[in-house]
């Protein structure tokens, strides 16, 4: 049965091949394309559920495909990269990735992580409209949306369910490694300093319409005093 299209985006052919073939075994409909501009072009075209994107494209780089992605949309992304420095690894974070996998890397691994990823896109999907209320900040559950003082505001899958998972939760000192259980899921495994870099992302599109509160030595927890 079809899962749905994944754009492989990488100019390495041999391992955009690799990726196909572990994605198509899995049943998903894979396209793919060896340049930024192209991938631009394709999310248009093909209209894919995730992206897995190299950074380092002949064109215009992985960074930049996802940075006009997310200024019109939310479609997820696993970058797939040669890079391993902090430094790419929280850029690509927050510009609104969704993962992070550095070569040479495990097919199976990237596929586990493909169906992590949509399970959290999709699972969010909720009946009803059911809106989790933290001060000034609406969260709605059905439409997948957040709105600050009536202001609807752009949240990537990921930013969108930890902000949703800490106001289920009101007032309760979370760890990160909750956090990561709760919102990444216990297969995900990674820097957990991802939490903090999503954290930063959350907080600053709230603002001060509800305080996420920083746990010394623990994690965060989200306010619910005036």
């Amino acid at each position: 049965m079809e899962r749905g299209t994944i754009l492989v985006v990488d100019d390495e052919h041999n391992i955009a091949d690799l990726v196909e073939l572990y994605l198509a075994r899995d049943g998903y409909r894979v396209f793919k394309a060896d340049t930024g501009l192209g991938a631009l072009d394709a999310v248009a075209r093909e209209r894919p559920r995730l992206v897995v994107l190299d950074v380092g494209l002949p064109d215009i780089d992985g960074l930049e495909v996802c940075r006009r992605l997310r200024a019109t949309s939310q479609l997820p992304v696993i970058f797939l990269t040669a890079r391993d420095s902090e430094v790419d690894r929280v850029l690509g974070l927050e510009l609104g990735a969704d993962d992070y996998l550095t070569k040479p890397f495990s097919p199976a691994e990237l596929v586990a992580r493909v169906k992590a990823v949509l399970r959290r896109a999709d699972g969010g999907a909720t009946s009803g409209s059911e809106v989790l209320q933290a001060r000034d900040v609406a969260i709605d559950l059905g439409r997948r949306e957040v709105r600050v003082r009536g202001e609807v505001v752009a949240f990537t899958t990921k930013e969108f369910d930890l902000l949703k998972f800490l106001a289920e939760r009101p007032g309760r000192a979370l760890s990160r490694q909750q956090l990561l259980d709760g919102v990444w899921g216990f297969d995900w495994y990674g820097d957990p300093r991802t939490v903090d870099v999503h954290i930063a992302q959350v907080r600053k599109k709230v603002g001060d319409a509800v305080e996420i509160a920083t746990v010394r030595g623990l994690g965060y927890r989200l306010e619910t005093r005036q």
